[in-house]
């Protein structure tokens, strides 16, 4: 998977950051668990991660130089959002259907 410039902008300042990583990280897990499908998980953590970076364009380098050079316009990141969501969210196991016998490979 690709990330745009502003997607990996966003996620090397996280990982650059303890507190900000640890906020993230809680934040993905919280909204995949309360979550009906991947797809809306990944529109809800998009938001998230749009409102994060507007509010870094004022305060925090290397997005308030970027800002201040491009302007302050929407960006997608749906990518990094589906990135997080998948290294980050705990693991949803598959319900099986009623009658269905578990999957064994060597049976």
């Amino acid at each position: 998977m690709s990330l745009n410039r502003a997607e990996q902008m966003v996620f090397d300042y996280v990982q650059g950051h303890p507190d900000e990583k640890r906020h993230w990280h809680d934040k993905v897990s919280a909204i995949s668990v309360r979550a009906r499908d991947p797809h809306e998980a990944a529109m809800e953590l998009e938001g998230e991660l749009w409102r994060y970076y507007e509010e870094r364009s004022a305060v925090a380098s290397p997005f308030r130089e970027v800002a201040q050079r491009e302007g302050l316009r929407r960006i997608s990141l749906r990518n990094l959002a589906e990135y997080l969501l998948r290294v980050w969210a705990p693991v949803k196991a598959k319900k099986r259907a009623e009658g269905e016998a578990p999957w064994r490979p060597y049976a």
